[in-house]
């Protein structure tokens, strides 16, 4: 029995019909490309602006005819009560709702109509299809956070039954826990893994203290499937070293879609059925293929809630081998909210401090994990999981390399921890700045 399938289906989520028009859509030629997204583009405006009080006061002077003038709808826009943002004819009882999980720091709630909730997920079987894997029958090892009360435990886990998956929390990285989940992989014939980057990354690292490739011990694994941080071409090499499988990179928002998901040739392929993408400057002008800026996402589908020209917080680049049909992501820098502003006013992505530093701070194995924090103009702070305190050798070096990409007078302060805090979903923020990014 297909229970995935299922399970959307009694929860109204009509996705038979989802996967229907998927095909559709997916059968339409690149050469008439062009008129068929155009074409999305304007009924969901036009939609929107017929039958949506708070998209009809936010772009009011839309000139329909010019794209241009479709404003740039940002989280804080949407920081309304979800009454205020819901078209005519959708209640609360009649669409998925669900939040944001605020790692911009503008959280919101939100909603899809159910039609376009299905179509998210015939996108995702489709993708995941690329690898031989299918929802209703493959068995998924998720590595996610889970509710700790009693009711949202066993509400995740019966959820889990349905979808042919058994959850590994990622609140506890431990050792001991890893021998149990070693265990389990052991006796349960997964399919492949699924999970945050983060602890996926850890368990491989156990792995390797091991000298174990998990395919050996449980060899129907065929993917590995990381989701919501960034992923480290070392990191990426280690996993697929210790797992013994592929390692497929997925980039999603749940306000939206599956954005990209990693195609069987190592390309970042985007969602183009479901999603229109643009690559816009600071002055919202859309950027050429190869050229880095803001990713801008039109859902193309959502008639509850309006996704136009959305500004997600992330800045990427769409390859020069794109086309309409089949753009390809090329880079995904981070959010516009992980920027360091340094003391001389030059700004540099977080995740710089974070990529330096990592290639110092774990070549020992024994740093498990680390995040980064900025504090103040000149001062950040390394906060760290270790077997062992830094040595003031391996401090002086962290300091030196951060100095010379970026620049000098910074202040960095380590501290040692036993565990890291994770958000209640389980992701882990490699880089804060808790600097006011409007100052």
């Amino acid at each position: 029995m297909n229970l995935f399938d299922l399970s959307l289906k009694l929860s109204g989520f009509p996705i038979k019909k989802a996967i229907r028009l998927l095909k559709t859509i997916q059968n339409i030629n690149e050469s008439d490309y062009t008129a068929h997204i155009e074409s999305k583009k304007q009924d969901i405006v036009e939609y929107h602006l017929k039958n949506n009080e708070f998209y009809q006061e936010f772009a009011k002077n839309i000139d329909i005819s010019n794209w241009d003038t479709v404003p740039i709808l940002t989280k804080k826009d949407l920081q309304k009560p979800l009454e205020k943002k819901l078209s005519k004819g959708f209640r609360k009882k009649e669409v998925y709702i669900n939040k944001t999980s605020g790692s911009s720091g503008d959280p919101f709630i939100f909603a899809k109509d159910k039609f376009s909730h299905a179509l998210t997920w015939a996108v995702i079987q489709n993708r995941f299809g690329w690898y031989n894997l299918d929802f209703n029958t493959s068995k998924q090892a998720r590595f996610y956070g889970i509710p700790l009360d009693k009711k949202g435990y066993f509400k995740e886990r019966f959820k889990d039954k349905l979808s042919s998956r058994f959850r590994f929390s990622v609140f506890d990285l431990s050792d001991s826990a890893f021998e149990g989940h070693l265990k389990k992989f052991e006796s349960t014939p997964f399919d492949y893994i699924n999970g945050y980057t983060s602890s996926i990354v850890q368990f491989a690292k156990f792995l390797q203290k091991k000298n174990c490739i998990l395919k050996t011990i449980c060899p129907k694994l065929k993917a590995c499937v990381v989701t919501s941080e960034m992923l480290f071409d070392n990191d990426k090499k280690l996993m697929e070293n210790q797992f013994g499988v592929p390692i497929i990179n997925e980039y999603g928002a749940s306000e939206l879609d599956l954005i990209a998901f990693e195609n069987p040739n190592g390309n970042w392929q985007v969602n183009s059925e479901t999603l229109f993408i643009e690559i816009l400057d600071k002055n919202n002008t859309v950027l050429p293929y190869g050229k880095e800026g803001r990713i801008v996402i039109t859902s193309l589908y959502n008639k509850a809630h309006p996704f136009i020209r959305y500004d997600i917080g992330d800045i990427g680049v769409l390859s020069k081998e794109s086309t309409l049909k089949k753009p390809i992501l090329e880079k995904l820098v981070g959010r516009t909210n992980d920027i360091a502003i340094l003391p001389s006013g030059k700004k540099a992505a977080g995740l710089t401090f974070y990529y330096i530093t990592k290639s110092i701070i774990e070549d020992d194995g024994k740093v498990k994990e680390f995040i980064i924090q900025q504090l103040k103009l000149n001062t950040f702070k390394i906060i760290y999981v270790s077997s062992e305190t830094l040595s003031n050798e391996k401090i002086k070096i962290i300091t030196t390399e951060i100095e010379n990409y970026l620049e000098k007078g910074l202040l960095i302060t380590f501290e040692k921890r036993e565990i890291l805090m994770r958000s209640k979903s389980g992701k882990l923020k490699q880089f804060t700045s808790y600097l006011n990014q409007n100052t």
